[in-house]
């Protein structure tokens, strides 16, 4: 930018004669007028500042005589600085500068009279000296607002570059760690990064802490994987083994059962046999306890008739008595007709032998009678005994009948209770046989399940991780960058 020194140039003496014609008219005024236009830009003030008039005063003195010296443009400079701060340059020339201007155009018209001078030339040189201040103004207002665009620019680049440098130094320093983290080393952390990046540092440290705990989780699992793998490769194995050895003794046990069933059969059939055969012994015993009872029957009946016999041999007995004593008489009575008699003595002695015979054999089968009566007794005694053993084997016979019925019966029941076992052996046996097959698959998987873990505690040891326990952030993800907004001034 051209200085504003070089683009001013002075005055005529004429010029000055009526830029001094104008500071005599107006000066006096100077104070009110700088007062309204400085309460434009700030409604509080009361009065002007001493010092500030001073330099008022003084840059006025020399614009309106068109001295654009060295200690205008310090002054000018030094007050457009202080008033650049408080307005911009639009509010300056529209309600600041206008007022201050409008001041000095109104005092010199109201004034003139009491001048000798052209109003015409008065007004053109305030308007001159007015419009080269505001150039100046102008110029110095420009200058600032570039000042403050280069410190401005100054201030970004240079903020660029240590932002510049701090993100070669936070790519390099999660370069290292992503290196780090690539080659499972877990326990690298990010430090020192700057304010602004902090959440990247934070997050990725989160990020790994979590990762090693992770990790630590997973090896400290993967052991005891390993060795519940082993734990349950052996159970396989032994439950293998032993469904295998059980599946060969249920096989056994069935063939067993078989032929228990087989036997149980038998027995049943040789029960029932027997059931037949006690029951045919039953009747059997039932008809010989009728039969006894029948020679009881006949042998009272025999009893009674020997007891008519024994009446009868009574009778006889009293025949041959009665006889033998009327042959008695018959042979007194032929002894005493003599030998007239001696046929009839004869006859009646015959008939006294076999009266006495008739006598004797009577008394012989008295004997006989009662021979045969007691043994008659003996054998109904004897009958009834057989009779009542008979009844007491046919009641046994009853009971052995109920028993054997009962043994029958719960033959048949065991035939068929048996009969369902060997069935449910069979299931057994063919579960068996299929828990022997799922054990034969869970022993390869288990074989299977060690392999992996041994190759996830492969993949593990990878891994770089610390040995004691921390609690993580609970925050997962990385964290977007924030950037910062670059101000940038406007320059003129």
């Amino acid at each position: 930018m051209t200085d504003i020194k070089e683009t001013l140039l002075p005055w005529s003496s004429a010029d000055q004669k009526s830029g001094q014609l104008v500071w005599d008219i107006v000066h006096k005024d100077l104070e009110q007028i700088l007062l309204a236009a400085y309460r434009a830009a700030d409604p509080s003030l009361q009065q002007m500042p001493r010092d500030v008039l001073a330099e008022e005063t003084q840059k006025f003195a020399c614009i309106s005589r068109g001295d654009f010296n060295d200690t205008y443009f310090g002054i000018q400079e030094k007050i457009t600085h202080r008033l650049a701060e408080k307005v911009d340059y639009v509010s300056y020339l529209s309600q600041v500068y206008s007022r201050y201007a409008g001041g000095l155009l109104q005092t010199l018209v109201s004034k003139k009279p009491r001048f000798r001078g052209n109003m015409s030339e008065l007004v053109g040189s305030l308007t001159r000296s007015v419009l080269s201040d505001v150039a100046v103004v102008m110029y110095h207002y420009f200058a600032h607002l570039n000042g403050i665009a280069d410190q401005a620019r100054a201030a970004a680049q240079a903020e660029r570059e240590i932002r510049s440098k701090e993100d070669q130094d936070v790519i390099q320093t999660v370069s290292l760690a992503l290196k780090a983290l690539a080659e499972g080393d877990l326990t690298h952390r990010v430090q020192g990064l700057p304010e602004r990046v902090a959440a990247l540092q934070q997050n990725f440290n989160a990020t790994a802490e979590q990762l090693e705990q992770a990790m630590r989780q997973i090896s400290n699992n993967t052991k005891d994987v390993m060795a519940n793998a082993e734990g349950i490769k052996q159970s396989a194995d032994d439950l293998s083994r032993r469904t295998e050895q059980q599946a060969a003794t249920l096989e056994e046990t069935s063939a067993a059962l078989t032929q228990i069933t087989q036997r149980v059969r038998k027995t049943t059939d040789e029960t029932q046999q027997a059931h037949d055969v006690v029951n045919a012994a039953r009747v059997d015993a039932e008809h010989a306890g009728a039969v006894v009872q029948t020679t009881i029957e006949a042998i009272n009946k025999i009893d009674e008739s020997s007891k008519e016999i024994t009446s009868i041999v009574g009778i006889i007995n009293d025949l041959a008595f009665q006889t033998n004593i009327l042959a008695l008489n018959a042979s007194v009575e032929a002894a005493r007709a003599g030998d007239s008699g001696r046929g009839f003595a004869v006859v009646a002695n015959e008939v006294r032998i076999l009266a006495q015979r008739s006598g004797e054999a009577a008394k012989e089968i008295a004997t006989l009678i009662g021979t045969s009566g007691k043994q008659v007794k003996a054998g109904v005694s004897l009958v009834l005994e057989a009779g009542s053993s008979l009844q007491r084997i046919v009641s046994q016979v009853t009971q052995i009948n109920v028993l054997v019925s009962n043994i029958a019966a719960a033959a048949q029941g065991q035939a068929a209770s048996i009969g369902e076992l060997n069935i449910a052996m069979g299931d057994m046996e063919l579960t068996t046989q299929k828990n022997a097959a799922v054990a034969e698959e869970s022993a390869a998987a288990s074989h299977n399940l060690s392999t992996m873990a041994n190759e996830l505690t492969r993949l593990v040891a990878q891994f770089t991780i610390g040995h004691g326990g921390g609690q993580g952030i609970g925050r997962s993800g990385m964290a977007l960058l924030e950037g910062g907004k670059t101000r940038q001034a406007i320059g003129f």
